[in-house]
């Protein structure tokens, strides 16, 4: 297999279960993490490695080693995995994605920015979703009629805070998970709830058209639910770890264990919470969003660039959901290609940069 962000959580898992079912890794694409990265080679020996930046190649410990985005575009290309794992954080991972299919190879995703700024233009049939939530919902699916598909968040970083503090939030807050940890970004997309939004957005186009929504369950065991028109919902309980739908992306007849079941009398109880504007004000452009899904370019844009100025001190925590319903209600334009998404995701960054 082809591995893009292996060092990220998604990827140390997804070595762990390609280890588990004897799957040769290729090629490992990461960003940063050199020393995590050397470890991978030397357990893996992938044959060709991918690094973000020119200078970080002298500290690689592999004899072939590429650097940028193009060189990902190019390892794809040539590679002869018919699997690529993308988790890759951010609109990046959008033209692996793009490649791996025009390629003809099967993409597991995590990456969410793939569909929800290019969902139009993705054939999501060579898709496998990696997303617990995604996951779950593609469990739960039988030749049943569906009236409603939900998904669960954690509630993020914020979730029991008083709603007049969130004002006053730091960087060091949004990371503060009450779940588990994350890497920094989608940690703070838990917290606005953007994270989720992006889900939905994304079960959108891989479920087609219908009725979607999300709901809080504190202890993160229900990951997707799902209601039959015949008046019945069925729920899919697993224990908090990507390794389960990455498992089922690698080998989608998984017959084995690979993890340990929910204890219901150990859990004891559940909590579930609604999702309201007045803690996540980006929720107010939801319903909007899911009826208009070629918008997501434009809110993933905004939130990237948002959160770039968030982390530079330039804004404080609630103007990132506010940057986002402000290029929203600017920018109503549906592309038309991909080249459209590409050009509207420059546009929408140098307005969050001018105007907010």
């Amino acid at each position: 297999m082809v591995l893009l962000g292996s060092t990220g959580s998604i990827g140390v898992n997804a070595l762990i279960v390609a280890k588990k079912f004897g799957i040769e890794v290729e090629v490992l694409v990461c960003g940063n993490n050199i020393q995590l990265l050397n470890e991978q080679i030397q357990e893996h020996n992938p044959k060709v490695v991918v690094v973000g930046n020119q200078d970080a190649v002298k500290d690689v410990r592999h004899s072939n080693v590429l650097w940028g985005e193009d060189a990902i575009l190019e390892v794809i290309e040539a590679s002869k995995s018919e699997l690529v794992v993308n988790a890759l954080v951010g609109f990046l991972g959008l033209r692996p994605t793009l490649k791996a299919l025009e390629c003809g190879k099967k993409v597991a995703l995590a990456n969410k920015e793939s569909l929800v700024a290019g969902g139009a233009f993705i054939d999501t049939a060579k898709i496998q979703p990696i997303d617990s939530e995604h996951f779950g919902l593609w469990y739960l699916l039988q030749d049943r009629a569906v009236e409603k598909m939900t998904i669960t968040a954690s509630g993020g970083a914020f979730r029991d805070w008083v709603i007049e503090d969130i004002h006053n939030a730091t960087l060091e807050d949004t990371q503060r998970h009450p779940n588990w940890s994350m890497g920094q970004k989608i940690t703070i997309d838990s917290a606005t709830m953007v994270n989720k939004m992006f889900e939905l957005l994304e079960a959108r186009w891989l479920f087609g058209e219908g009725q979607y929504d999300a709901i809080i369950e504190t202890k993160s065991l229900i990951h997707a639910l799902i209601d039959y028109k015949d008046g019945s919902t069925t729920a899919h309980f697993a224990n908090a770890s990507m390794q389960l739908p990455i498992a089922y992306a690698l080998n989608k007849n998984c017959n084995e264990k690979i993890l340990d079941h929910v204890n219901l009398l150990e859990v004891g109880s559940l909590e579930f919470r609604k999702i309201t504007p007045e803690r996540y004000p980006v929720w107010e452009i939801k319903e909007d969003l899911l009826k208009n899904p070629e918008y997501g370019v434009v809110v993933n844009a905004a939130n990237e660039a948002s959160i770039e100025r968030f982390i530079a001190k330039e804004i404080g925590f609630t103007d990132i959901s506010k940057n986002i319903i402000k290029a929203y209600n600017h920018f109503k334009v549906k592309p038309k290609s991909i080249e459209d998404v590409f050009a509207l995701d420059k546009e929408v960054r140098a307005f969050i940069h001018a105007n907010c």
